[in-house]
């Protein structure tokens, strides 16, 4: 940087800082630095890096500099190197999107705290906001505020960021209640193959729903005569499916009854948040739900969702590829028993402390401390199962594990189209990944981890894997345009590095 844009930036955060009534001192501890540091900057004295502006702007609320949407973030890791030391599982991210959805039936405040501040949130709020609600993050926390407005403007979407998430579709649910016909824009979201939109259309028939897909939308037109008469036999044990149809139910004041419906961890979440609403839901936790529903739900709220036993997986993936131990506390355990099971098969050790409840008041938690040792390839394949099942999300995961243990270990990855293949991009950090089809790899491990430069896969679970795998590579490795990350994970690379990790966030400009 020259000196007289270093001069320029300074004055920027000198002004910001002020504006916060904030000394130097005040500053450099919220910053972890000294306050002689500070000076340095505001006088243009201090080479700044990218990472540091984007944490001084942070907390000083306001955008020092102004980088384009446009140019990708990249993350560059130094790997080999052993993690330490303690780390919370976050709040679920599947279950802020189900939540933020079900906000669209309340008329009264809704308060969720301690959300996930993560990319695929912050498309959803965008959506919301264009649309008239007030949405406020509650000052120095992830608490989110979400006031609706007394009519939804369906009209003043914010298409792009609703093309950018394919949580869009769970707003039929709710919003067959408030219009007659509607449009919506078409879902986006991971790149995983076709995701077909059927099995929630099929289902929300029963209230009346009917959807035609045309060119980049689908138009909605509701029968509000039209009710469910008999049980809603869903057609796949979806997690998204079963959703949508207990955000519809929940607005229909008789009596719904769903079957073959996910008891998955954000479905569990969002049914405790309805009752919290005063929708009646009997079977919580089953295949059979039967709810009885509200004509109008005007309540302040407030609610904690649950923590996330994907990212709990991913945590324990790190510890296992680097060969670490560390305490990962506040795991879901109903979530990852069967997981856990998997990995006993393949010689994984943890120790595990009493259970205790979440905030939301029913999930269960505890803390695992991975240990160390030698892994074996278990004799059966991996594949995914419906809750109680092993959690599609957390296959991935076992790709770079099986990589390290002696054999060889089937991945049968049967939901999705070309996720799998993502999988291979490990050779090029030295693993072996045999390509046996689209849904299935054979990977041979122990691996020998070498350093490597990839563009991050446009699908969530994999794009984490590869990053994970680049902890354990001695050497630097570059992973690139990592948005897809940010979708699902907040400040992964920072909450790793807490761990002894060394990964440095940069953009090409």
């Amino acid at each position: 940087m020259t000196e007289s844009y270093l001069s320029r930036i300074g004055g920027l955060i000198r002004d910001a800082r002020r504006h916060k009534d904030l000394t130097q001192a005040e500053l450099a501890e919220l910053l972890g630095t000294s306050q002689s540091a500070v000076a340095r900057i505001e006088q243009g004295k201090q080479n700044l890096s990218l990472e540091m502006i984007a944490r001084i702007g942070e907390k000083l609320d306001s955008e020092i500099v102004q980088v384009s949407s446009g140019v990708p973030q990249n993350l560059r890791i130094e790997g080999g190197v052993k993690l330490s030391g303690e780390i919370d599982v976050r709040t679920s991210k599947n279950a802020a999107v189900a939540l933020l959805c079900a906000s669209l039936l309340n008329k009264g405040r809704t308060t969720l705290r301690n959300l996930a501040r993560i990319e695929e949130v912050n498309r959803i709020t965008e959506v919301l906001t264009s649309i008239g609600f007030k949405i406020r993050w509650l000052p120095d926390s992830s608490d989110l505020e979400i006031v609706p407005p007394a009519a939804i403007d369906l009209d003043a979407i914010d298409e792009s960021a609703a093309r950018r998430t394919r949580t869009i579709i769970m707003f039929l649910g709710p919003l067959l209640h408030e219009f007659d016909a509607f449009e919506l824009p078409y879902a986006g979201g991971c790149d995983l193959g076709t995701r077909t939109v059927e099995p929630h259309l099929i289902a929300l028939r029963h209230f009346g729903l009917d959807v035609t897909a045309t060119t980049g939308s689908y138009h909605a037109s509701v029968d509000p005569a039209k009710r469910p008469t008999r049980p809603i036999v869903l057609t796949e044990r979806g997690d998204t499916v079963t959703e949508n149809v207990l955000l519809a139910a929940a607005r229909h004041p008789g009596t719904t009854i769903i079957r073959n419906a996910s008891s998955n961890y954000m479905v569990q979440d969002l049914c405790v948040f309805l009752q919290k609403l005063g929708v009646q839901i009997e079977g919580l936790g089953s295949t059979t739900l039967t709810v009885t529903g509200l004509e109008s739900i005007d309540v302040d709220i407030e609610y904690s969702p649950s923590e996330d036993p994907i990212e709990a997986m991913s945590l324990l993936a790190a510890a296992v590829v680097t060969g670490s131990e560390i305490t990962i506390r506040r795991v879901p355990i109903e979530f990852m028993e069967i997981e856990l099971a998997v990995l006993d098969t393949m010689g994984f050790e943890c120790e595990l402390s009493e259970e205790y409840t979440s905030a939301n008041g029913h999930t269960r938690l505890v803390d695992l401390t991975t240990v160390p040792g030698p892994l074996k390839a278990p004799l059966d394949k991996i594949h995914p199962l419906p809750f109680p099942g092993l959690n599609i999300d957390n296959l991935p995961f076992f790709a770079i594990i099986a990589a390290c243990a002696q054999g060889s270990t089937l991945i049968h990855d049967w939901v999705y189209e070309n996720r799998a293949i993502y999988l291979t991009e490990l050779t090029t950090l030295g693993a072996k990944v045999h390509l046996m089809d689209p849904h299935r790899v054979m990977i041979e491990g122990p691996t020998k981890w070498r350093a490597g430069e990839i563009m991050c896969p446009p699908a969530l679970r994999p794009g984490v894997v590869i990053l994970l795998a680049m902890l354990a590579a001695p050497g630097v490795s570059v992973l690139r345009n990592v948005y897809v990350i940010n979708r699902g994970y907040e400040e992964l690379a920072s909450r790793l590095n807490a761990l002894g990790a060394r990964i440095q966030t940069f953009r090409d400009i």
